[in-house]
Formats: C-alpha cells, structure tokens, sequence
C-alpha cells in the first residue's frame, strides 16, 4: 500500500487528536499533518492526552481563509475534516462561521488543491429526532420486543437544533462535490464520543460510540477503494439498543466495531 498523506483538521480535538494519534503509529502507510486554529486541547479532552505534532506537520489556521485552506490542503491524499463548533452552543455565528463557511471551505479546498477524498464530520444529532418518537424510542431503552426497527442512512435526516442542521448542510455539500465536482466524500455520523470513553450516563448507551471505534470507522473510511465516491456512515459502537444502522459500514468499508456500551457502564 502506497503511504497516503493525511489531513486531520480541528486535531486538538478530542476525536481528531485520536484519529492524528493512532494514524501516525503507521508510517509506513501514512504522512500525518494537523491543522487547528490554536495549538491547544479543546476542553473536550482528558488531561492524560498527549499530542505531539512536529512544527512542520503542523497547520495554523482556522478554516476562514479560502486560499490559505487550500495551501494547507496541497499535496495531500485525503482529509479528514474534523474542525468545526462541537455543540452549536456558543450560538448561530459560531456555528455560521465554523461549520456552514469553515465546511464549504473545507471541501473547496480539496477540490482547487486536487486532494482525492475528504471525510466529513457529520453527527448522529442528524437523526436525533427519530430517536424521540416510537418505535425508536423504545429501542434506545431497551423496551422493544421483537426485531429492532433500525433507522437506516438513506431515510430523511431529523436534526432537531441549529447544530445538527450544519451537519445536514455538510452532508449536502459532500454529496455536491462528489456528483459535480468527483471528489470521493464520505460521511460518518457520530455518535457520542466523551474523554472518559464510557456513556456518561446509563439512558445514553443508545447513541455513544468508543474512541477505539470512531477511529477505526475513520481509517476504513480513509483505506476505502477509490470506487467509494459518495457514501454516509453511522458512526456507532454496537450498543445493546443501538437504533441506526451500522451493517452498512461493514459492507462498503468493513468497519467492525469492537466496544459495547454495557460493556463500560
């Protein structure tokens, strides 16, 4: 396998510094660079994480300027595209600015600089809003009988605040620039990942996904055939009342889960 040079944007955060961290004990099969807009850990990551990023694997910016994007961008294989407001709760320009212009950004660049594949941060708050309603509802408490109704990647998004609403807008623009511009996108709609790798509370098992997980599903993504130009995947462990679909992900990139939620309560 050729080595592949990869991106990890918005790497001091939680799931991009473990993405950075656990590519680069390969390197053999791939060139790590990070880009962030400050060199420092997000709150969102436990105080043990070590993240050593050599000066000339490191990018300083913060997604607002096109051309430097793109210069960030040159040369590179693939990028994952984990920058971005991780709540929405800072309000709607942070959000405009990080995610709907540092998104748009971040796909643009890829294409003037030529970059082969991007993966995009989306969210399970995506489909948030099935998981309030029946039958859903009973599955992620564990209360359904039967053959567990499973909401699959290719039904109606359900985002049900500003935040997961970006998500949607990301999503769309990758399935834009994979159809006009042939960019190879791929999606991965994550679940709840915490600095202590455990649901933070019993009723979230449903929708938490391990770091172990997260970063495998993002190497399958990174390692996918060239074939894969468009596709969207649930980024989840294999929790017990799981309600999305990730037999998908094991199909087109072979993503096999190896964490439980009731494994970590």
């Amino acid at each position: 396998m050729a080595q592949k040079k990869v991106m990890v944007t918005g790497v001091y955060g939680l799931i991009a510094g473990a993405i950075y961290n656990h590519l680069t004990q390969f390197p053999n099969q791939y060139d790590v660079y990070g880009l962030a807009r400050r060199r420092q850990d997000s709150d969102r990551v436990a105080p043990e994480r070590v993240l050593n990023i050599p000066d000339d694997k490191f990018k300083l910016n913060d997604l607002s300027d096109l051309d430097s994007v793109v210069e960030a961008f040159s040369g590179m294989d693939v990028v994952v595209h984990m920058a971005a407001d991780p709540s929405g709760q800072a309000g709607w320009e942070s959000v405009l600015k990080s995610n709907l212009i540092g998104g748009y950004n971040a796909f643009e660049a890829c294409r003037q600089a030529g970059v082969k594949r991007i993966i995009f941060a989306s969210s399970i708050q995506v489909s948030s809003g099935y998981r309030q309603e029946e039958p859903y509802s009973k599955v992620a408490r564990g209360e359904y009988d039967g053959e567990k109704p499973i909401v699959e990647h290719t039904m109606p998004t359900r985002p049900m605040n500003i935040y997961a609403s970006s998500k949607v807008w990301g999503e769309a623009l990758a399935r834009t620039y994979a159809d006009a511009h042939d960019l190879s996108c791929l999606c991965i709609r994550i679940g709840w990942v915490v600095k202590e790798d455990r649901p933070p509370r019993l009723e979230a098992g449903d929708i938490w996904c391990s770091q172990r997980d997260i970063v495998s599903l993002t190497r399958c993504c990174i390692d996918a055939s060239d074939e894969v130009r468009f596709d969207i995947f649930y980024g989840m462990s294999d929790n017990a009342n799981r309600w999305v679909d990730i037999a998908h992900a094991r199909r087109v990139v072979s993503y096999v889960p190896q964490d439980q939620a009731e494994d970590r309560h």
